[in-house]
């Protein structure tokens, strides 16, 4: 990896402690992460599945940004009051998102809507209130070497940090800094009747 590579993810990690600094502070509307649970019986007794709570995330088009990310400390200095950081934002590429709804009957519909209205009852189960949008199935995005030539939505190519927004095109590509700030101004100022 190159130095202009290294110095395109440094930038993309200020970027992104920018960017969640920024939708802080202006309350921006959040959405829940959460982790899948399969059903699984515990001393015979079945339980069934559910979405386990992992926080909050803003939604940035194909990213989700969540404020209190990993802490990547490294001790550098020896001294351990200069060596704590804030931890860093994390990024995850967008997976599936339902919304927690209280269980009602089964129905016996398409299996895809039976599963759909499953997978609602599995957020209520994780504790969330109705209506709330819960994302999972959501890839951590690792801010570090791994993004030189990546196939997933964040790459670095040449030194330059560049989000892939569809990710069915391996060539829908944009330069990162403009995608980012283009999607915070839309969650701190969102169009009339958005």
């Amino acid at each position: 990896m190159s130095a202009a590579d290294e110095a395109a993810i440094a930038r993309v990690r200020v970027a992104l402690t920018d960017a969640a600094a920024r939708l802080a502070a202006a309350g921006a509307r959040t959405e829940a992460l959460a982790e899948y649970v399969p059903p699984t019986r515990v001393l015979l007794v079945p339980r069934p599945e559910r979405l386990r709570p992992l926080g909050t995330v803003w939604r940035l088009g194909v990213l989700l940004l969540m404020a209190e990310g990993a802490d990547e400390t490294a001790s550098t200095t020896g001294d351990a009051a200069a060596d704590i950081q804030a931890p860093s934002p994390a990024l995850f590429a967008t997976g599936s998102l339902t919304r927690a709804h209280e269980p009602g009957r089964t129905t016996f519909i398409a299996a895809s809507a039976e599963r759909r209205r499953q997978l609602r009852v599995a957020a209520f189960r994780g504790h969330y209130p109705p209506g709330t949008s819960v994302n999972f199935d959501a890839a951590p995005i690792p801010l570090d070497a791994s993004l030189a030539g990546a196939s997933g939505p964040v790459t670095v190519h040449d030194g330059e940090a560049l989000v892939r927004w569809m990710p069915s095109s391996p060539d829908a590509l944009t330069g990162f800094d403009a995608y980012l700030t283009e999607r915070v101004a839309l969650l701190v100022d969102p169009p009339i009747g958005a």
